[in-house]
């Protein structure tokens, strides 16, 4: 069994309260079927009926944790989500699998990079971003604890951060720290590593670059995005998701909020559907590399520098 297999059978062995559901999403939970039984639930290709299901096993004492294609699982039933789930207040956790530029060979109907906003915009539905496959697995147990529906960014794959700060809702994670920074990149999701990566380039050309790991993005940690903007001369936000709505919004909105200004920069996938091809390949033509990202901040920080200057 993968992490995240053995993570949902231990939930269901020591929650009764909890099934496994998916609309013929099994990829990352081929083993379950045959151990859970009924509490392992395939709707099909019906992402409507799932969210009802869910919502109705939720009525009834139950924890559905649900599975679907990211952009499926945010947008096919969006209004079932919106209805069944955020206007009850019901305890379901939506996971979408390939989220962001994970889909990169799919075309832009199976492109996840909408999905924070859609799903932050439903009162009542909140929204975990996961760095890697540890953080997935001890965030997870934490969103049951805390109740609530939520949407999961699923991410699986190499462990991206040595030692992870515990996990708590509404806490982002300091993943690269630096005296007097000059950048903070605020980041979130796969992307945190490649800003891990870009802020070392950054520190070799004489740039003292923070790394902040947002974790979840509803609630959001509006201390640290402060934080950020008042220890930082620039704030970037990273994220492969449309400019609207995703990070970029969320910090404006904190600002806003705080009554505080900065220099924030934002690298994401502005107001396009990034184009098809390998993760690499994609990424590469997006500016969304390390060395692209570094590039990028440190031309404006230079820029900057000799605004203050002229």
């Amino acid at each position: 069994m993968i992490p995240y297999e053995r993570l949902l059978l231990d939930l269901v062995q020591t929650d009764e309260r909890i099934v496994i559901v998916t609309a013929e999403n099994r990829g990352h939970m081929r083993s379950l079927p045959p151990v859970l039984g009924s509490r392992f639930i395939d709707v099909g290709i019906a992402e409507q009926t799932m969210i009802g299901v869910a919502a109705g096993l939720a009525l009834r004492g139950r924890i559905p944790i649900v599975h679907a294609l990211a952009s499926f699982v945010t947008l096919r039933p969006f209004e079932f989500i919106r209805d069944d789930v955020g206007i009850a207040g019901l305890p379901v956790i939506m996971v979408g699998m390939v989220p962001g530029v994970l889909s990169d060979g799919n075309g832009p109907t199976h492109q996840a990079i909408d999905d924070v906003q859609v799903m932050r915009g439903i009162p009542n539905v909140n929204v975990f971003c996961p760095a890697d496959t540890a953080e997935l697995i001890a965030g997870l147990p934490e969103l049951i604890k805390a109740g609530g529906a939520w949407y999961v960014r699923y991410l699986a794959g190499e462990n991206v951060v040595e030692q992870h700060a515990p996990f708590a809702v509404g806490t982002a994670e300091t993943v690269v720290e630096a005296n007097q920074p000059v950048v903070t990149i605020l980041t979130y999701g796969y992307l945190t590593k490649t800003a891990i990566d870009a802020a070392g380039i950054l520190a070799n050309r004489g740039i003292a670059t923070r790394v902040v790991n947002m974790r979840t993005l509803k609630p959001i940690d509006a201390d640290a995005i402060v934080r950020a903007a008042a220890e930082s001369h620039v704030v970037v936000t990273l994220e492969d998701h449309f400019r609207t709505g995703g990070l970029r919004s969320i910090v404006a909105e904190t600002l806003l909020d705080a009554r505080l200004t900065a220099d924030v920069r934002s690298i994401d996938l502005g107001h396009t559907w990034f184009t098809p091809g390998r993760l690499g390949e994609v990424l590469d033509c997006h500016g969304l590399t390390a060395d692209h990202i570094s590039n990028a901040i440190a031309h404006h920080v230079e820029h900057s520098r000799e605004l203050l200057d002229a």
